[in-house]
């Protein structure tokens, strides 16, 4: 592994409209497969790599829960998609000569192994792609949780927020206010305080308890997961390094 990389170990957050595409809603392989050929891209530039994927696409927790399903239900309805958006990455990965391990933190060991701590970073040592699904395993937990708890138990050097349609943080929604201005860097209790939407309370608490820096980065530019893993000034960088 080169000497002069940031970074060691990396922890990729994919929202589940990132796998969309223009649809807004499903899977698009040909999407999931340029993610897939940019991921393969960092791990050939010597990184261990995790990613957790959203659910988004298919199905959305509170959404369900707002329209009076059992928010435990509607959670773990959100659990299972991010199943389906990881056996599509993975399937896209392995297509182009990745090895990728699935982990689940319900067990469903049928179509992938359970969540092992020690297991995982085993996988990233030997230069597997391990995928992180089914969230937490708890209900009331976003899926942003999931990134910030992962990171710190396998001891990440950053989390990669790749997001669709907006190239870092903003102070304002950029898609309804063009005067909104973006962040280059921000300190995780500015987050909360200004209430900015990268993660959720619980989340960024979590990654300012065990400083883990976040990039918030556009996913839309080809090359861009490869930039951000390289520290290169894209996007917006919460919490020092």
């Amino acid at each position: 592994m080169p000497n002069n990389l940031k970074f060691k170990r990396v922890i990729l957050k994919l929202s589940g409209e990132a796998l969309a595409g223009d649809k807004g809603f499903g899977i698009d392989p040909e999407i999931v497969d340029s993610i897939a050929k940019q991921i393969q891209d960092v791990l050939s530039a010597g990184f261990e790599v995790a990613i957790v994927n959203g659910g988004g696409n298919i199905w959305r927790g509170l959404s369900g829960s707002a329209k009076g399903m059992d928010r435990a239900t509607a959670d773990y309805m959100g659990m299972l998609a991010t199943v389906i958006n990881s056996l599509a990455l993975q399937d896209a990965m392995e297509n182009r000569g990745v090895v990728t391990r699935v982990q689940t933190a319900i067990e469903m060991r049928q179509i992938a192994e359970p969540y092992i701590r020690r297991r995982a970073i085993r996988h990233m040592e030997k230069g597997r792609v391990v995928i992180f699904a089914a969230g937490t395993g708890n209900p009331y937990f976003s899926s942003f949780s999931t990134p910030a708890l992962r990171s710190a138990e396998i001891e990440a050097d950053v989390i990669l927020m790749a997001k669709k349609g907006v190239d870092g943080v903003y102070d304002l929604d950029p898609a309804k206010h063009p005067e909104a201005k973006k962040f280059e860097t921000l300190d995780y209790i500015e987050v909360i305080q200004r209430n900015l939407g990268v993660m959720d309370s619980t989340a960024i608490s979590l990654c300012m308890d065990n400083k883990i820096p976040i990039v918030v980065f556009n996913i839309d530019k080809p090359g861009n997961i490869l930039r951000a893993a390289l520290g290169e000034h894209i996007g917006t960088l919460v919490g020092g390094i």
